[in-house]
C-alpha cells in the first residue's frame, strides 16, 4: 500500500493528482473498441483486444492510487500482452510450431533482462525504459525478417511508433520544471495507437493467409 510519486504531473497522494495521466488511459479502451470487430473468429487476436482494454484499466489504477499494488496492476497486463503477441507472432508470422512459439515466449523475460543490462552499460539510468526498448528491438527484428511483405512493413511501423512513444515517456521527468504537466500522457496515447496497430497487423496477416 506504499504510495509513490513517479511522474511529473503528480504533486501529492490524492486520488486525482494525475488527472491527465489517468484519463488519457481512455485511449486504450478506444483502441480496443476499434480493433474488436477485426478480431472476429481469431481467438488470439480477440484475447489481445481484451488485454488492451485491461492495460487501460490497470494504468488508470496506477495513476490514481499510486501504490505498489497499482504498479503491478499497470505492469502485469502489459507483460501479458507482450507474451501473447510474441507467441502469436512466432507461430503465425514465422510458421513455427506451438511448442517452438511457446519456447520463444518463455525466453522473453531473460532476453529483456539481458537486453536491459547490456543497454544500461551503454546508456546508464534508463530503468524500465530499457525493457520497453527491448520490445521495440524485437518487433523491428521480426519486421526486418519479414521485410518485403505488408506484415513486415506493419511491424516496422509499430516499432517506430513505440520508439516515439518511449521518447515521451523518457522526457516526462527531465522537462518537469518547464512543463509541470509532463509528457507521460503521450506515452499512453501513442502506446494505445501502437498496440491497436499491432493487433490490426496481426488480423490482416491471418486474413490474407
Amino acid at each position: 500500500m506504499e504510495q509513490i510519486i513517479a511522474y511529473c504531473e503528480r504533486t501529492d497522494f490524492t486520488y486525482w493528482s494525475e488527472p491527465v495521466n489517468a484519463l488519457s488511459n481512455g485511449a486504450f479502451l478506444l483502441a480496443a473498441l476499434w480493433v474488436w470487430p477485426m478480431t472476429r473468429g481469431l481467438p488470439l487476436a480477440r484475447g489481445m483486444a481484451v488485454m488492451l482494454a485491461v492495460i487501460g484499466l490497470g494504468s488508470f489504477l496506477w495513476h490514481t492510487h499510486a501504490t505498489r499494488w497499482a504498479a503491478l496492476a499497470d505492469v502485469l497486463p502489459i507483460l501479458g500482452f507482450i507474451l501473447l503477441y510474441l507467441f502469436a507472432a512466432t507461430r503465425d508470422y514465422l510458421g513455427a510450431s506451438g511448442v517452438a512459439a511457446g519456447a520463444v515466449t518463455l525466453a522473453f523475460l531473460p532476453y529483456a533482462v539481458g537486453f536491459g543490462w547490456a543497454l544500461g552499460l551503454i546508456v546508464p539510468g534508463l530503468g524500465a525504459n530499457a525493457a520497453y526498448l527491448s520490445v521495440a528491438a524485437l518487433i523491428a527484428g521480426y519486421g526486418l525478417y519479414l521485410r518485403g511483405s505488408a506484415t513486415g512493413r506493419g511491424l516496422l511501423i509499430g516499432a517506430a511508433i513505440l520508439c516515439v512513444s518511449l521518447g515521451f515517456r523518457m522526457l516526462d521527468r527531465p522537462i518537469c520544471a518547464a512543463f509541470p504537466l509532463g509528457t507521460h500522457f503521450m506515452w499512453h496515447i501513442l502506446n494505445a495507437v501502437m498496440l491497436g496497430w499491432m493487433i490490426r497487423v496481426y488480423c490482416r496477416h491471418l486474413r490474407r493467409a
